[in-house]
């Protein structure tokens, strides 16, 4: 075991303190990760305060993990000390499932294991990226080409993935019209690449606030939610929409801007409940969907495309002691886009 710094809440909705945790030892298949970079997600949040459900804690978090290999286990081939590699959601998972074998761990039918608050296989706690370094089996780390610099690749690791994941699936690209509800950590990734995959993208956000900065990272259209025209206007014309957003949806009203056959897919997990008219989805053979993050294939295939097309995430970065005044802004919306911890100062 090693000792390490990190940020840890004691407790639901306690603030983050500077602590020391413990790693696993090297194993066989292991990649020690000198973690350089960590982005603060808007789940980190969620689950620090109890949103989803009872957590573990101590919990440190953080799940958009940028670093450079240090040490690797005797049976590693993937990775030499070195490398710039990056830890994304997950960390584990069964393996062998029908999910697994596909290149889906992130629908592991056994349970994946996420990178924090959760057990592992050994029933020990995982603790998260707010942290000097990480312990991961080398089947669960991808690479950060050269081209992207690891502060910005940080937040891909779960940002990024998590709406590239569903604009791959649903096919979108060229001769397509994609809208991405909300500008925020998520939505201005989801505008960059679906604008790099060659889809007619249009920005849905309560209001023109952020409009330059959406068309700046590659939007085509810009419209404010809270303008009841904006609904009337667009009715019938996307084939997909991307949810990104952490509040509950007026979830008819989206459908309506589908086409036939277009699919509403949300990213975004609101704590609260939402209501729909079934109605909604039948005038129109439309489909209401969700997806979840992406698996470790994927995933790399996603930092590839970045580093090919010049996508990183839009960052502020800032010091360990700024942890929990940077979890009150990402609430009060101010952000744009990405908090990413400097690792160095934990």
């Amino acid at each position: 075991m090693t000792a390490v710094a990190a940020y840890a809440a004691s407790a639901a909705k306690a603030p983050l303190e500077r602590t020391t945790i413990e790693r696993r030892a090297v194993r066989e298949f292991d990649v020690l990760i000198d973690i350089k970079f960590a982005g603060i997600c808007h789940s980190d949040i969620h689950q620090v305060r109890e949103g989803w459900g009872e957590a573990v804690f101590p919990m440190v978090p953080g799940h958009e993990i940028a670093g450079v290999v240090s040490e690797v286990g005797p049976g590693v081939t993937k990775y030499k000390v070195g490398d710039r590699v990056g830890v994304g959601c997950l960390v584990d998972s069964c393996r062998e499932c029908e999910n697994c074998k596909a290149g889906l761990e992130q629908y592991c039918t056994g349970g994946m294991v996420p990178t924090y608050n959760a057990l592992d296989k050994d029933g020990e706690p995982t603790y998260g990226g707010y942290a000097e370094k990480i312990v991961v089996d080398e089947n669960y780390v991808v690479r950060i080409p050269d081209g992207l610099s690891l502060d910005v690749a940080a937040p891909l690791l779960c940002a990024g993935i998590t709406t590239y994941s569903p604009l791959r699936h649903w096919n979108a690209g060229p001769g397509k019209k994609v809208a991405v509800v909300g500008m925020g950590g998520l939505g201005h990734m989801g505008v960059q690449l679906a604008h790099a995959l060659g889809a007619e993208v249009t920005v849905l956000s309560q209001s023109l606030r952020k409009q330059d900065d959406g068309l700046k990272l590659g939007a085509d259209h810009y419209y404010a939610t809270s303008d009841p025209k904006t609904f009337q206007e667009l009715s019938g014309t996307f084939d997909l929409i991307l949810s990104t957003v952490s509040a509950p949806l007026g979830l008819d009203s989206y459908l309506s801007l589908l086409k036939t056959d277009g699919a509403l897919v949300n990213v975004g997990a609101p704590e609260e409940p939402v209501s729909l008219n079934l109605f909604s989805l039948l005038a129109g053979r439309k489909t209401l969907a969700g997806s979840g993050i992406g698996g470790i294939r994927e995933t790399q295939e996603m930092l590839d495309f970045c580093a090919e097309h010049g996508i990183g995430a839009e960052i502020e970065l800032i010091t360990a002691s700024e942890i929990n005044e940077a979890y009150e802004r990402v609430l009060s919306s101010d952000v744009r886009y990405r908090f990413v911890i400097d690792a160095a100062t934990i």
